[in-house]
């Protein structure tokens, strides 16, 4: 289980989210509050922010040490400002390795990507089903091991295949994983959150009903005109609990925001 947040809003330097808060993801990372299995995220770190003027694929960074001993991410989040940001702290499930190429955020074109769950006994279980229902330009994309890269795929297959939009994507690659689900008989975790510049799309899923902790928040004192979603709350404020078995789509305008919640049902496997 990993801890992750996501920011969209009025460009900001990403020590205020990242460092400044009390509960941050840096504090999340060795002293979580939330979390259902393991007890620490120390197997690496990952950002992924968008220009605050140009329209230009995500920048990623990303590391396998414990975040609290990357001596660069102080310097880098100092000086980056974004306002469209993805971030996340890793807990490695065992048996994967602790490598940059099972390290996230994901990225592809426009679109970047951050998981926080699992897929129960991946590589017995789903691995080789989902790489068998992914054309070859696709399935040669995945550089690495874990679930969460392979939901990635499968989201992006859906998308080159002509699907209008973040949220029916992610809404249709939710629904296959429900199936398999049933079929396998295995549980499926996916706390998820995209973003392809313009706007955030996220969920929060759970097969067994027992989803990862996420929370949100908008147009908090701390954050006028923006809106932040996190596995833990960062400080105190007016956060809400992510609906259970939704997806969420959200915008930014000046200091508007709008946002839209749909409910995630089983699609099609294929």
């Amino acid at each position: 289980m990993c801890r992750l947040l996501a920011y969209l809003g009025p460009p900001i330097q990403l020590q205020r989210l990242i460092y400044d808060p009390d509960h941050s993801l840096i504090v999340q990372s060795y002293q979580p509050k939330e979390m259902e299995v393991a007890t620490l995220n120390g197997d690496g770190i990952g950002l992924g922010w968008y220009h605050p003027q140009r329209q230009e694929v995500p920048y990623v960074y990303r590391n396998t040490i414990p975040a609290w001993n990357d001596i660069n991410l102080p310097h880098l989040c100092r000086f980056i400002e974004t306002g469209n940001l993805l971030a996340y702290v890793r807990s490695a499930t065992p048996g994967l390795a602790v490598d940059l190429h099972n390290c996230q955020p994901f990225a592809s074109g426009a679109v970047s990507f951050i998981h926080n769950g699992y897929i129960e006994n991946f590589r017995h279980s789903l691995y080789r089903p989902i790489r068998d229902s992914l054309p070859d330009p696709i399935y040669q994309t995945i550089h690495g091991l874990t679930d969460s890269e392979h939901i990635f795929a499968m989201v992006m297959h859906r998308l080159e295949t002509g699907v209008s939009s973040l949220a029916k994507a992610l809404q249709g690659v939710i629904g296959d994983l429900g199936l398999y689900a049933q079929t396998y008989g295995i549980r499926v975790m996916a706390n998820i959150v995209m973003s392809n510049g313009q706007q955030l799309v996220a969920c929060r899923y759970d097969s067994s009903g027992q989803s990862p902790s996420l929370y949100w928040l908008e147009q908090d004192a701390q954050l006028p005109g923006g809106f932040l979603l996190a596995s833990e709350p960062l400080f105190k404020g007016p956060w809400q609990p992510f609906p259970d078995n939704t997806v969420m789509s959200v915008s930014v305008n000046g200091k508007n925001i709008s946002r839209a919640i749909a409910p995630l049902t089983a699609g099609t496997i294929g």
